[in-house]
């Protein structure tokens, strides 16, 4: 497969190659070892014939995309990698997130595994298995399997391993940059009011965004473009044109030594490229962590979607992810008021960061703090001692704590990122989050291109 998205469509449409021949390519990948837990669902018949009819002026031109179980497919079942779904009805048509892709052109190869009704980012599935992290530029990692980041776990690997030029997700909390940081992909969380939510099974509306995993910035352009039904304007500036900072409250809390070589070696490269960047004191994050003390928008609007399930679950003996069902049942104590109470405390939190960003193009951070744990370290302890399993739970809750909380502060803001890799070759994945508030999408893409750019040069 070739090394992205773009370089793909254009030996297609030079008939250097066809999307049946790349196609044929990813299902082989799908089906290999470096795939195993990715896939709920194969589609490759289908696939096939979506490719071989496609004309190759279309956007996608016939090449493989994978969706995330939790987005409607027609003729099949949206389960969520949950066992309480496994017999749920199939749904009479696509969700408008997959057919603008099938319009656009493209193969859907397969809906892909995720953490249990997407919530958590460590990516561990005790139902299906945890798909384990790739290096999309360099290869496998070395060392035991580490975790590929939830909740988009298996759209990551599939397009790590090349099963997939784009890996349909959500973000609601960073479940598409933390995957795509410990992977080596490109993340973009767009400004949610910009993509569509219809037909999928929601964790937190107030914050869920329907985005894509790619293998470089363009190809992300590209799939924006597709999903959202706009064009990014670009600007015709260089690196050393924008206001760039970097806010030092929060993001760099019990940073990982790795992470945090590769990002200051980052900084050092776009510096030396002309760019300019100021660290500057934000201290609004730091009251972001006392809006949620009386509860998430997460676990109030996953408990209401839920809690007809949980008691169907119950009644029929299904079960539940443990550690999904916990966080989901923590909601019910919500009341009304505070949930009011945290609407109204986030708009005057967006308010008052709008405010403080104003004199900044965009804003740069580790995407997360640690590099990838193993899975060993945080999947259920399967039958093992009592004592072994309480460590790997608190392992869990901490890995769980620290991969969501850089990227959950641009979901609070009802903002956009992008995540892109900053590591080198022998260095495990590590990514540097692109970010801003609202409605800056095309300025965080155009800069993140900028920067993949000059990265790559380095």
């Amino acid at each position: 497969m070739p090394f992205d998205l773009c370089s793909a469509l254009a030996n297609v449409r030079s008939g250097e190659c066809r999307a049946t021949d790349l196609l044929q390519s990813a299902i082989a990948t799908a089906t290999s070892p470096a795939c195993e837990h990715v896939f709920a669902q194969t589609l490759f018949d289908s696939a096939m014939q979506s490719a071989a009819r496609a004309a190759p002026q279309l956007p996608l031109a016939g090449l493989p995309v994978s969706v995330k179980d939790l987005f409607d497919i027609e003729g099949t079942r949206s389960a969520a990698s949950s066992r309480v779904l496994a017999e749920a009805p199939e749904a009479g048509e696509d969700c408008l997130a997959v057919a603008r892709l099938r319009a656009a052109g493209a193969a859907i190869i397969g809906r892909t595994h995720m953490v249990e009704f997407a919530y958590s980012g460590v990516g561990i599935n005790p139902h299906f298995g945890s798909p384990a992290a790739l290096d999309a530029r360099f290869g496998p990692l070395p060392g035991p399997a580490r975790v590929s980041g939830g909740s988009s776990s298996g759209a990551a690997v599939s397009v790590a391993s090349g099963a997939a030029y784009v890996g349909l997700g959500s973000d609601t909390g960073g479940s598409i940059r933390i995957p795509a940081a410990l992977n080596g992909l490109v993340g973009f969380k767009n400004t949610a009011r910009l993509t569509p939510a219809s037909g999928t099974i929601p964790l937190s509306p107030t914050l869920d965004t329907v985005c894509a995993m790619t293998l470089s910035v363009r190809d992300a352009i590209l799939v924006h473009e597709i999903l959202a039904a706009r064009t990014v304007t670009r600007a015709a500036c260089g690196i050393a044109d924008w206001r760039l900072a970097v806010p030092r409250q929060l993001f760099f809390d019990d940073i990982e030594p790795a992470v945090a070589l590769a990002f200051e070696r980052s900084l050092e490269q776009l510096r030396a490229a002309g760019a300019h960047i100021v660290e500057i004191d934000l201290p609004e994050l730091d009251t972001l962590t006392h809006i949620n003390d009386n509860g998430s928008f997460s676990g109030a609007e996953s408990y209401a979607w839920h809690r007809p399930l949980l008691t169907r679950a119950d009644a029929l003996g299904l079960p539940y992810d443990p550690r999904v069902r916990s966080r989901i049942e923590r909601g019910a104590s919500m009341t009304a008021a505070h949930y009011i109470e945290l609407h109204n405390a986030r708009n005057q939190w967006i308010a008052r960061m709008e405010q403080a960003l104003a004199g900044y193009d965009a804003l740069l951070s580790p995407t997360v703090p640690i590099l990838a744990p193993t899975i060993d370290s945080v999947a259920p302890a399967q039958g093992l001692d009592a004592a072994e399993d309480a460590r790997r739970d608190a392992a869990f809750q901490h890995a769980n704590t620290l991969l969501l909380r850089n990227t959950s502060v641009v979901n609070m803001l009802d903002g956009c990122a992008l995540s892109l890799p900053c590591h080198r070759q022998g260095e495990l994945p590590v990514g540097l989050m692109v970010w801003h508030g609202a409605l800056h999408d095309d300025a965080v893409l155009d800069i993140s291109l900028q920067i993949e750019g000059i990265l790559a040069a380095s």
